[in-house]
């Protein structure tokens, strides 16, 4: 079942790339900005509850599809590469074996029980 579900999530990944070529940008600005999401560790300075909570909210892939298609409802070419973006950074963490965080734990992930 881990296997199917990173295989799904890489599948995802390659769409959200193909989504970053319809967009206006040099290609250079994907590898650039795919692990800015991870900045939201810093949450984790706090302690691990809000790390996890912070962390969570970035990861969400509803968070990047929203952004995404707020930026193609206005047209605004920077949502849109801010949406693919996070939502590109959250599919290849979970292809990677890295799920949402409990609170308990930065190492204790969603994935951890597949």
């Amino acid at each position: 079942m881990k296997t199917l579900l990173k295989s799904e999530e890489l599948i995802q990944f390659l769409g959200a790339i193909y989504l970053f070529s319809q967009v206006n940008f040099a290609w250079w600005w994907f590898p650039a900005l795919l692990l800015a999401p991870d900045l939201s560790m810093i949450g984790y300075a706090v302690n691990p509850a809000v790390g996890a909570v912070v962390y969570n909210i970035v990861h969400h892939k509803g968070l990047g599809i929203s952004i995404g298609l707020l930026g193609l409802m206005l047209g605004n070419q920077n949502l849109m590469l801010a949406g693919i973006i996070l939502f590109a950074h959250s599919s290849m963490d979970r292809a990677l074996g890295y799920g949402l965080k409990y609170t308990d734990s930065f190492k204790h992930t969603s994935l951890d029980n597949l």
